[in-house]
């Protein structure tokens, strides 16, 4: 390689050449096809390290034919037995396992990049990376292949080029980093470029990779049609017993057409969008506002960085179950595109946002919905504008635009926000939210953060402005009508020894509703460390002042996050939460209490995963005039997967998930039931040939706590889904 003679934040050029033979991806590197490749021997540690020659020697080796893409990794490492290389499910990857793989920026424009990474045994991880978020959940056709040797481990990765996207010219350039992760005492970090700490970016390091010409300009076709069966059995609602529902058998179509390397055209006749896995658990009890959780659905994750601005106006759960869905993604010299229509059946939730709290309405209303982006690049900033539709089936609608922008002033400061603008007409369904009553409702949203960074010094500044009649109803926006002021500021030491890294911080944020009555206020001083065994702290000790039931109630708390990955077998423990003073949002009352919540990953072999996960949250009620105190309520979740992974493409998955609280029902108004739970459970066999050639086989069982105690059978369900890929 040599040094770069473009843009001077960029790493050395790497010249790759077409293979001089066959490879086949097996993790044996004795390929022909490998002999005169071109190889990467120089590697940077740039954690715990500041750019410094690495303890263990890797070597990389890059080729490419007229249809695939090709990257080897040979990792030295003098104690092979302490290789962390557990078989696990796709991008399943954390922190604290050995891997290694490839950041491809095929568009050139140094913000924008497919994470390929793999571990030693060949677990596939693929994410998307704009320099602010790494996003795991779009999944891309490739293979991997790792082999560990008596001097450490290799990786073959095989990428066609009908699952990347870049500009149709000769010859390419395109940017590239190689990566390898290896956590021992300290989790170390090695790069084929320089990382500068406090640079603002990470994608534009990036070495520039020339030498691509000839490549395919697409046309690539996959159809991937599923079929399903389920069979549920409820109990029955006189006599006891239970029955069961006739079998249900279900069929549908997903297909995407690339008619050319720059654009990606999809499309979906009644999508399976069931959740194989449920959704993380979360506590509710005593939030002010609505819980997020992760979009999973194939469908809508290609070009997924095109939904991401600084206003979530686009929440792609808000599309609960479409009938039929197409989409186009693509390119035009700097600029990108997205848009997005689908039939949604309805069903699920609409947030019902406001300034202290947000609630939510059932509904079952049809709609068509629309969601479009235009991104223009500016080098490494960009100018946007964005724009959603909802119309519902009878009446009502809600139209959502406006843009955005990032502008990378320099390698430290850099400024991004947004404005929106939204207009509504609410169904006429009072019965189902006492808003919806066929009114007019329009608004504006605003978002606007800079953010300065240094190797030492950091601050960040960031202003919100809401009206009450904003809506984006295909968005996750729970808090409207307030303006908001932010400022944090930090410093960052790097001693040696058990701790690596140490940041001070101070952090103010205050809340004002438009009549500038206070909703909130927060000002929190704190620290937060690395340390060995991939260890991360935080603690802050916040003074908060919270708006509840119309009066403002003071809160003193400690909040703390703690995070290791002490070995292989402890392959993970988390403890975080806050402790102190709590404020009862339905009754507007202060007490003492907290929330914990603690996880811990036990690997005791190579095949088997243990994952435990817990939160317990509760609050005591301080007597008025009196002594002692009362437990309001207390509400616990617990959950274990175990997870038998017989090959990197099968697997066999346990869940069981159980969710409770208790209440005081004399100190409620409204007293509701002194406990509540529910149990869940499943059992699932999974084959993978790839993220869209699938076979699962499972069982679900979801019992609810009765008002005698226990468990009574509750809703039972079989099913099976067989999806396979066709490439063309």
């Amino acid at each position: 390689s040599r040094p770069s003679s473009g843009d001077d934040l960029r790493g050395a050029e790497i010249r790759i050449a077409r293979a001089a033979g066959p490879i086949s991806v097996d993790g044996d590197l004795g390929d022909e096809g490998w002999r005169g490749a071109t190889a990467v021997e120089t590697f940077y540690e740039t954690n715990p390290g500041d750019n410094v020659p690495p303890k263990v020697r890797t070597v990389g080796r890059l080729a490419y034919d007229d249809r695939f893409f090709y990257a080897s990794l040979e990792c030295e490492d003098p104690e092979p037995g302490r290789i962390r290389a557990p078989f696990s499910q796709r991008d399943v990857l954390g922190a604290g396992t050995d891997y290694a793989g490839v950041i491809l920026d095929t568009r050139n424009d140094g913000r924008t990049a497919i994470l390929f990474l793999a571990n030693p045994r060949g677990i596939p991880y693929d994410a998307v990376t704009d320099d602010g978020n790494e996003d795991s959940s779009p999944d891309f056709f490739w293979d991997a292949s790792a082999r560990i040797t008596e001097k450490g481990w290799n990786l073959e990765i095989r990428i066609p080029f009908s699952s990347l996207r870049y500009e149709r010219k000769g010859p390419q350039t395109w940017g590239i980093l190689l990566y390898r992760n290896r956590p021992r005492d300290f989790r170390y970090q090695m790069f084929s470029a320089r990382l500068p700490r406090g640079r603002n970016c990470f994608v534009c390091s990036e070495n520039v990779l020339t030498g691509l010409t000839g490549l395919p300009a697409g046309g690539h076709l996959v159809a991937a049609p599923y079929v399903s069966a389920s069979q549920e059995t409820l109990p029955r609602e006189e006599g006891g017993g239970s029955v069961s529902n006739p079998a249900e058998l279900d069929a549908g179509l997903d297909v995407k057409w690339t008619p050319s390397a720059t654009t990606a055209l999809d499309a979906t006749v009644n999508p399976d969008f069931s959740q194989i896995e449920s959704d993380v658990a979360q506590i509710g009890v005593n939030e002010r506002f609505a819980l997020a959780y992760p979009e999973k659905r194939p469908f809508f994750l290609e070009g997924v960085d095109l939904f991401s601005t600084p206003v979530q106006a686009v929440y792609t759960r808000a599309v609960t179950s479409p009938r039929w869905g197409a989409r186009g993604t693509g390119k035009f010299g700097g600029t990108s595109w997205t848009a997005l229509v689908a039939e949604d059946r309805g069903g699920g939730s609409v947030i019902l946002p406001g300034p202290a709290g947000s609630g939510v309405a059932v509904q079952d209303l049809r709609s068509l919905d629309f969601v479009g982006r235009l991104r223009h690049d500016l080098g490494r900033s960009f100018v946007s504008v964005l724009a959603t539709d909802k119309e519902l089936e009878g009446s009502g609608n809600n139209r959502v635009f406006g843009p955005d922008f990032r502008f990378n002033l320099n390698e430290a400061d850099t400024v991004t926000g947004q404005v929106l603008w939204s207009w509504s007409a609410t169904p006429d369904r009072p019965d189902l939210a006492e808003e919806w009553n066929g009114q007019s409702l329009s608004g504006h949203g605003a978002d606007v953060w800079w953010s300065h960074t240094t190797e030492t010094w950091d601050w960040g500044l960031e202003y919100k402005d809401f009206s009450d009649g904003f809506r984006a109803d295909l968005g996750f926006v729970p808090q409207v009508g307030f303006r908001e002021g932010y400022g944090e500021l930090g410093r960052t030491w790097r001693p040696t020894g058990f701790v690596s890294r140490l940041r001070a911080f101070v952090f103010a944020d205050y809340i004002a509703d438009r009549e500038g009555g206070l909703v909130s206020q927060v000002v929190s001083p704190g620290v937060g460390f690395d340390t060995k065994y991939n260890g991360f702290a935080r603690f802050e000790l916040r003074s908060e002042k919270v708006r509840a039931g119309g009066i403002v109630l003071p809160r003193q708390r400690v909040v703390f996050q703690m995070n290791l990955v002490p070995s292989k077998t402890f392959a993970g423990v988390s403890l975080q939460g806050a402790l102190g003073e709590e404020i009862d949002f339905e009754g507007a009352r202060t007490g003492d209490g907290g929330k914990v919540a603690a996880t811990a990953l036990f690997r005791p072999g190579d095949h088997l995963e243990l994952d435990l996960r817990g939160e317990i949250r509760w609050m005591n009620l301080r007597p008025e005039g009196g002594t002692g105190s009362r437990r309001l309520f207390t509400a616990h979740v617990e959950r274990l997967k175990a997870t038998w992974t017989l090959t990197a493409r099968t697997y066999v998955r346990l869940i069981g998930q159980y969710l409770g609280s208790t209440r005081a029902t004399d100190l409620y108004e409204d007293p509701g039931e002194p406990e509540e739970g529910a149990f869940s459970a499943s059992a699932l066999f999974a084959w993978r040939l790839n993220w869209q050639s699938v076979v699962f086989l499972g069982y679900g069982d979801v019992r609810t706590l009765s008002t005698e105690g226990g468990l009574p059978p509750g809703s039972r369900q079989l099913f099976l889904k067989v999806s396979y890929a066709f490439q063309g």
